[in-house]
């Protein structure tokens, strides 16, 4: 399991592919609080409803931090199916 303690504010996550999910606004409990201006809004098939407020990212899906990234086991565009609200 990968050391979540690490997770600070402002940290890219990105997909196993490397592509932009969100930017960490900040840990709540087993769930990344990712920001509001760009939590997930420039991923392909994200729909407009999606923008402007707060999204989550389990825990779970952190497959390793690196440097100034979070990121996660899923591609960015599976990991969007996982983002609650």
């Amino acid at each position: 399991m990968t050391d979540t303690s690490q997770i600070r504010e402002h940290m890219e996550v990105i997909g196993a592919d490397g592509v932009h999910v969100g930017t960490v606004d900040k840990v709540e409990g087993d769930r990344i609080k990712l920001t509001k201006k760009d939590s997930g809004a420039e991923i392909e098939g994200a729909e407009g409803a999606h923008a402007g407020h707060h999204h989550f990212i389990s825990t779970g899906l952190v497959a390793e931090v690196e440097g100034d990234k979070v990121r996660l086991s899923a591609t960015a565009a599976n990991a969007q199916t996982f983002v609650e609200e």
